[in-house]
């Protein structure tokens, strides 16, 4: 599926990936491939992606944090979720 995290002041990143994590209002929740559509509120907290390859700007890749070689981390203060037709939107704070 393909991710798309954007804030404010620029977009964080666009690939594709095998699961996102999210801190939602009633807990974390996991969006893998062929998900439901969804439209979610998201919470101060982290979010996880998982993916076989990763290419960020060198502007934005200090936000994220290094988990392992498929696995990154981004902390966020708010936020909001759609996914559908197997592509992921998150919108950050």
């Amino acid at each position: 599926m393909i991710l798309d995290i954007v804030s404010p002041e620029a977009k964080l990143f666009s690939g594709e990936v095998t699961s996102v994590t999210l801190p939602g209002v009633d807990g974390s929740f996991q969006i893998l491939n062929n998900h439901a559509p969804i439209v979610s509120i998201l919470e101060k907290g982290t979010v996880k992606i998982a993916s076989a390859k990763f290419n960020f700007s060198k502007d934005v890749a200090s936000k994220f944090t290094k988990v392992n070689e498929q696995t990154y981390t981004l902390e966020i203060a708010s936020g909001t979720v759609e996914m559908k037709d197997n592509k992921v939107i998150v919108l950050v704070d």
